[in-house]
């Protein structure tokens, strides 16, 4: 399968992790949509951006480099929410980056 297919399916999966907890916390329809838009690309962007760093870390700087514009605006008007926002990003990239480079077998050496 395409390197890009498996980034975006798997930014997706993880995009349906993150929404879950935002649904059972009846968080606005555009939060949901806009979470799962941009795990998608980070999925996307974890598989076709070449970086010599370690998979986990790489998925995790591409997920903050992606939620800091958000994180701009959700912080300013209530910052003890990017403390689980942070967290879902920490576990959500390292996966992303580790599981797209197993399958799709990139060295990072």
């Amino acid at each position: 399968m395409n390197n890009k297919v498996i980034g975006t399916c798997f930014g997706a999966l993880a995009g349906i992790i993150d929404v879950i907890p935002m649904i059972v916390q009846k968080l606005t329809w555009d939060a949901n949509i806009s979470a799962f838009a941009m795990w998608t690309v980070i999925g996307f962007l974890v598989s076709v951006v070449e970086l010599k760093i370690k998979p986990i870390l790489k998925g995790i700087i591409i997920a903050f480099a992606v939620l800091l514009p958000v994180a701009v605006l959700v912080g300013w008007k209530d910052p003890v929410s990017l403390i689980p926002i942070s967290l879902m990003t920490i576990i959500l990239g390292g996966l992303l980056g580790y599981t797209i480079n197993k399958l799709t077998n990139k060295r990072y050496e």
